[in-house]
């Protein structure tokens, strides 16, 4: 118990520092331009192909040539998306038993 007043006074002396150097006041040069994010390649880039049937909208995302994700709209109704989890063509609506759910899923690397 003795130690907690010089800590909480150390803290204070040494919080208004950290605190200044948060960075939101900074700016850029004005020559600076800001940085542009660019793809590395394009094949990592969703292709998505836009169909329409009976009145629904189908779009199919594809990765690499390879269909991950269909999602349908329909002409009256709500839209569902259709998810490859495994990458086997077995599309489903549900992640795991969790409706609802869509957890981030990339391809890093295949063999």
């Amino acid at each position: 118990m003795r130690c907690l007043p010089p800590f909480l006074s150390l803290l204070a002396l040494l919080a208004p520092p950290v605190f200044a150097q948060t960075g939101a006041d900074q700016q850029l040069p004005p020559d600076a331009k800001p940085p542009v994010m660019v793809p590395l390649d394009d094949s990592l880039e969703p292709q998505v192909t836009i169909k329409k049937r009976d009145g629904n909208t189908i779009e199919e995302h594809r990765i690499n040539g390879r269909l991950y994700k269909i999602t349908v709209t329909p002409e009256n109704g709500i839209p569902y998306t259709l998810i490859d989890q495994r990458g086997d063509g077995s599309f489903s609506t549900d992640t795991q038993g969790t409706p609802g759910l869509s957890v981030p899923m990339w391809v890093i690397g295949t063999f």
